[in-house]
């Protein structure tokens, strides 16, 4: 498979590319015609990031980008899957571990 998100389980899937001619019926052409269909791969945006853990360590994950946006990771973490926020450590480590020390007082 190749290209698959650490947290999501996304990974790249296949479908057609659908090649056509011809002018649109509604925009007053006789329709469209299929002229060749051949094989295509989606894959899912992968980013690649380094995020704080709650045991106060860092890791690089990779991503899709809609988890990002989610601001939630679910993360194995010591054999465990755990959920927690996402906080990206390039934010600046001092801002980072003080967000982190509000988020789980150890």
């Amino acid at each position: 498979m190749g290209k698959k998100c650490e947290v999501s389980g996304k990974h790249t899937t296949f479908g057609n590319h659908v090649t056509t001619r011809g002018k649109a019926k509604y925009l007053g052409g006789v329709g469209t015609k299929t002229t060749g269909i051949s094989r295509r791969t989606f894959e899912p945006n992968l980013q690649r990031i380094h995020v704080w853990l709650p045991n106060g360590t860092t890791r690089y994950v990779r991503v899709a980008t809609s988890v990002i946006r989610t601001g939630v990771l679910k993360l194995e973490v010591d054999g465990k899957l755990q959920t927690f926020p996402l906080i990206k450590a390039s934010k600046g480590s001092a801002k980072a571990r003080a967000e982190l020390k509000n988020l789980y007082p150890i």
